[in-house]
């Protein structure tokens, strides 16, 4: 089944969730807020969008973070940052556990569609 990683409050994560019910594509809505996530899982999202797209760096979350902890960055480094902060995390990321697919824009939907639809 797909999970759809995001936050509650946040107006993509609910655009994509009503655009998933709409499609009729059945998923489980994990709120990273409340629920967190791993580092494994993180690392795993990572490798298959790559840590430099799944890092949100237009976050408010990433604004608040102190030049040292912004500075010198490598995956190993974002990737223990977006697990400590999961709002760090482009959102939504949508996963079956053989597809994942970061962020909810027009041109992805056919792409979504397609690794999750029916």
């Amino acid at each position: 089944m797909l999970t759809l990683y995001g936050l509650k409050n946040c107006d993509t994560c609910r655009k994509a969730v009503k655009w998933l019910e709409a499609e009729g594509i059945a998923h489980r809505f994990h709120d990273l807020k409340v629920e967190g996530i791993s580092a494994a899982e993180v690392k795993r999202f990572a490798a298959a969008v790559g840590w430099e797209a799944l890092l949100n760096k237009a976050s408010t979350t990433w604004r608040g973070l102190a030049d040292g902890e912004k500075e010198g960055l490598t995956e190993a480094k974002a990737i223990k940052l977006m697990t400590a902060h999961p709002a760090l995390i482009k959102r939504p990321v949508f996963d079956n556990g053989k597809a994942v697919i970061s962020g909810f824009r027009e041109p992805q939907k056919p792409d979504i569609r397609k690794a999750f639809g029916k």
